[in-house]
């Protein structure tokens, strides 16, 4: 995605019966959705570059299980001509499931949440007065 090469990205997905759900999006299903989507995206964006943090895989058989944070970098587009928009910076946890085909591991769900704010304190841990899930407990922060 970052180079904006859509047909590589196109070949990450199964084909078929997949889903994905972009941060404030609702569920797109089937590789035609999806891959719309992502059309959408590079044709919006200026700029991106993805840092993954926090990443762990889980393999079971042919199914693996990837979470990581997305730290993402992102420019819309720039006021005059010849120069970058303004960069924004996002965290967006996911979780992507891939399925071990013939031609490699391939995508067959996405799931991107944003990160809406850190409710750790200066050591890292949970303020005291929080309760679990954030906001009293609704799990909204």
């Amino acid at each position: 995605m970052e180079q904006g090469d859509f047909e590589a990205l196109s070949a990450m997905w199964l084909p078929g019966d997949v889903s994905c759900v972009h941060p404030g999006w609702p569920v797109l299903r089937g590789s035609g959705e999806v891959l719309r989507s992502y059309a959408l995206i590079m044709a919006n964006t200026e700029y991106i570059q993805f840092f993954l943090t926090d990443v762990e895989v889980e393999i079971e058989g042919d199914t693996a299980l990837v979470t990581c944070t997305e730290n993402i970098l992102s420019g819309g587009p720039a006021e005059e001509e010849g120069e970058l928009g303004p960069l924004v910076g996002q965290l967006v946890v996911a979780t992507n499931v891939f399925r071990r085909t013939g031609d490699g591991w391939r995508i067959w769900a996405h799931h991107g949440s944003p990160v809406l704010a850190d409710t750790a304190g200066e050591d890292g841990e949970p303020d005291e007065d929080e309760e679990p899930g954030g906001a009293g407990g609704t799990g909204l922060v």
